[in-house]
């Protein structure tokens, strides 16, 4: 995947900047096609940047805990083969 030269929070203030003006002269200051900011939009919608870092976090957290239960199950299947075999 590509680096993208803005963050996450560069993109939403370009697109709280392109809601008060045209978005061609947005795009042309900021040295990126329109085409750009309508997938942005599509993509952050109405978020804030504060709201990015809570998103990001949010994530981060979900796929920590996500792991967390692969984990688990993993255990639990281990333990059951182990039960299944006559000692």
């Amino acid at each position: 995947m590509k680096k993208t030269r803005f963050s996450e929070e560069q993109m939403v203030t370009i697109l709280r900047e392109a809601d008060e003006k045209s978005v061609p002269e947005v795009a042309k200051k900021h040295g990126i096609s329109g085409q750009t900011i309508y997938g942005w939009r599509k993509h952050f919608g109405t978020l804030e940047p504060a709201d990015i870092k809570r998103l990001r976090h949010l994530e981060q957290e979900n796929g920590r805990l996500k792991k967390m239960v692969a984990d688990r199950d993993l255990e639990i299947d281990v333990l059951k083969e182990i039960t299944r075999k006559k000692w």
